[in-house]
């Protein structure tokens, strides 16, 4: 396979989408190393793949999975490979995607009557989003929304920390944060806020018999990694949760701190499936 050229019009239309406004734009990405590719594949996103030589080889079955389905593959310079990858060590195969179709009205309307969701609210380091819906996913959740100022979740960072994930459930971006909590609230989720002032912590509220942890539908919601949770959010919150800390680190990190809530909805809802290992509420 011939190397196509750096000014090629594939590649320089496929190098703008590491630009936000141009995803925006286009309604398209880049996901970058083999996890994400099949993801992309799997679910019929992919447009095209550009791989270095050595990605050829390293990722043979997944370029013959591309072009088996019929998703044109492009050899390119190394120097093309890091630039599409955005990272020091890249993986040397990147697929121009479009973006999945999900909104905030299909995943409500489409949410069962038992479901929990995680709410990232201004968060604005995309390792830590897609860390979070990489956890969201294997805790079973039903969908991850990012509203206010929270980063493009199909950033080409939060893409790879997602590990596929992003592919696996529905990932929202909105707006309007009070608007979209609202709308939660309508569908008949209960709110639960994470903060480190709230007045119920979430080792005891788990042992409740009436948690509202138990509720049907559950949203939990995050705030910024520095900030935390602004007063709009906490305000429309039904209850304020926070995490014990029993030894002497300051804090835990945001995606550790919605690994544990997110898990306590899993663990009541393996529970509920009568201790069917990784039961997921369809």
């Amino acid at each position: 396979m011939d190397t196509i050229s750096d000014r090629n019009p594939r590649v320089v239309s496929a190098l703008k989408l590491v630009r936000a406004g141009e995803r925006r734009k286009t309604a398209k990405f880049l996901a970058e190393g083999s996890n994400a590719v099949v993801g992309a594949l799997e679910n019929g996103l992919a447009i095209e793949l550009f791989s270095s030589a050595e990605g050829l080889v390293k990722h043979e079955k997944v370029i013959s999975d591309a072009r088996r389905a019929a998703v044109p593959v492009w050899q390119v310079s190394d120097r093309v490979a890091q630039a599409l990858s955005e990272t020091v060590t890249p993986q040397g195969i990147v697929a121009v995607c479009h973006q999945p179709a999900h909104s905030l009205a299909s995943l409500l309307d489409t949410l069962p009557a038992e479901a929990f969701v995680a709410v990232l609210v201004d968060v604005n380091d995309p390792g830590n989003a897609g860390a979070i819906i990489r956890v969201a996913d294997a805790a079973g959740a039903h969908g991850v929304i990012l509203v206010g100022d929270a980063v493009d979740p199909c950033n080409g960072k939060a893409i790879r920390a997602s590990a596929g994930s992003f592919f696996h459930l529905p990932v929202v971006r909105e707006r309007d944060t009070s608007a979209v909590l609202r709308q939660l609230r309508d569908h008949g989720c209960t709110l639960l806020a994470t903060t480190a002032e709230g007045e119920e912590s979430l080792t005891r509220l788990a042992q409740r018999e009436t948690s509202p942890v138990q509720a049907g539908r559950v949203a939990w919601i995050f705030g910024n990694e520095a900030h935390g949770l602004g007063a709009t959010a906490l305000a429309l919150a039904d209850v304020k949760v926070s995490i014990p800390i029993f030894g002497k680190a300051e804090s835990l990190n945001l995606a550790t701190a919605a690994a544990l809530c997110l898990y306590e909805s899993a663990r009541i809802f393996e529970l509920r499936a009568d201790g069917q290992p990784g039961h997921r509420l369809p």
